[in-house]
């Protein structure tokens, strides 16, 4: 995340609150996945911040695998987290076909970014306010994975007819394409920070599915009496 340890440590904090106000409203099993990523935005955020004392204060030298935890999340996790999470709050059988296949991509795209964070591992740099994730590698797919990524983590989001899931969408792709134009050196990190701010629209969309199971149910209730 850019700007200080401090901040990293405090927007993990703010997100555990959110994840837990938001875990609050599950109410059935297929909703627990995407609920829990603000909480897991709030780890990947706390571990930013120990990336920034690792790379800061020689004591914390024993933090040297902050920034691989910090990977682990943004590149290997979300790819698959994302479409599994949103193909189990889907309702529509069509839809959720479709949404199976991201779930394949997903898995191919985490294995890829796996099998190079194992390869060449990551040297971070602290470059103003900013965390630089360099990673050396001599592979040609690089471009074709950052596509890949992105059908993996946005198209599910868009194809979802679950409601205000276009608006997290859009609000996530924004993000993506501010930190593109202004930060394209910092992605992972900027990209992140500004993606788990987008998590309080989760808890709206929760709260939406609740709402919705909660009429279908009383629907159904009517109709059989």
């Amino acid at each position: 995340m850019c700007f200080s340890t401090g901040a990293s440590f405090c927007a993990s904090a703010v997100l555990s609150a959110i994840g837990v106000a938001v875990l609050k409203k599950v109410k059935a099993p297929h909703q627990i996945l995407f609920a829990s990523i603000p909480l897991i935005f709030a780890v990947q955020q706390f571990s930013e911040g120990f990336v920034w004392l690792y790379l800061s204060n020689p004591v914390f030298a024993w933090a040297k695998a902050s920034p691989y935890l910090f990977l682990i999340f943004a590149q290997i996790i979300w790819p698959l987290w994302v479409p599994v999470s949103v193909t189990l709050l889907e309702t529509d059988v069509k839809r959720k076909r479709i949404l199976a296949l991201f779930i394949g991509l997903g898995m191919l795209v985490s294995a890829y970014f796996a099998h190079r964070l194992w390869m060449v591992g990551v040297l971070p740099k602290i470059n103003g306010h900013h965390v630089n994730y360099k990673q050396i590698y001599t592979d040609s797919l690089n471009h074709v994975a950052d596509i890949l990524y992105g059908s993996a983590t946005l198209v599910p989001i868009f194809l979802s007819k679950i409601k205000r899931m276009w608006t997290f969408g859009l609000a996530v792709l924004i993000a993506y394409l501010v930190t593109y134009i202004f930060y394209v050196n910092y992605i992972l990190s900027v990209w992140c920070f500004f993606s788990a701010i987008m998590s309080v629209l989760i808890y709206l969309i929760i709260r939406g599915v609740e709402i919705n199971e909660n009429k279908v149910a009383n629907y159904k209730l009517l109709n059989y009496f």
